[in-house]
């Protein structure tokens, strides 16, 4: 009866890790190297092929895993003291739902005009020209709708032009948005 190929990966522990040392130069590294060679044989031990070589099998995993962890640390920016972390930040995804709500409240109440004249302008991209075209009015009139509708939008939910609005999309801030009347 021929012994399960597991038992024999005990056997290789101290020569992968001095091949893992030869690596790294790093005790703690090597250590982990060698856990993780382990952890890949293990669960990859269906494809070793009884009666080859298991050290040159685990040596070739160490070594994979090696260049692998090299490979990507290459790619990783180092943040010891956090500085890069600290520009990553962000705030709650909460803040800018409530505003959004606070926003469709102020929106619905708006009339018709004035939805119609902030979508095509604020957060269509359309010009002034393009929206008077669309609805059929003059320029003056789309303008007119689209600097009442964000004064009545600010009114609505009670901002000053100091205030920032956190709202979770780039058309709702197109919406509220000042522009100057082209």
């Amino acid at each position: 009866m021929k012994n399960d190929p597991r038992e024999e990966l005990v056997e290789h522990l101290g020569a992968l890790r001095a091949f893992a040392l030869s690596l790294c130069r790093n005790g703690a590294t090597a250590d982990d190297l060698v856990q993780e060679a382990v952890i890949k044989a293990w669960t990859k031990i269906d494809t070793f092929e009884p009666g080859s070589n298991m050290r040159a099998w685990l040596f070739t995993i160490l070594r994979n895993t090696y260049y692998s962890l090299h490979r990507k640390r290459k790619r990783e920016v180092e943040d010891a003291d956090g500085v890069y972390a600290e520009t990553l930040a962000q705030k709650p995804d909460h803040d800018g739902r409530l505003a959004m709500r606070d926003f469709n409240v102020a929106f619905d109440q708006l009339t018709d005009e004035q939805r119609e004249a902030l979508v095509l302008v604020g957060a269509g991209g359309f010009s002034y020209e393009e929206a008077a075209e669309t609805c059929g009015v003059a320029v003056g009139t789309i303008k007119s709708r689209v600097n009442r509708g964000r004064a009545r939008l600010a009114e609505l939910m009670s901002v000053d032009e100091t205030d920032a609005i956190e709202l979770t999309d780039s058309v709702t801030a197109g919406i509220v948005a000042n522009q100057s009347a082209a």
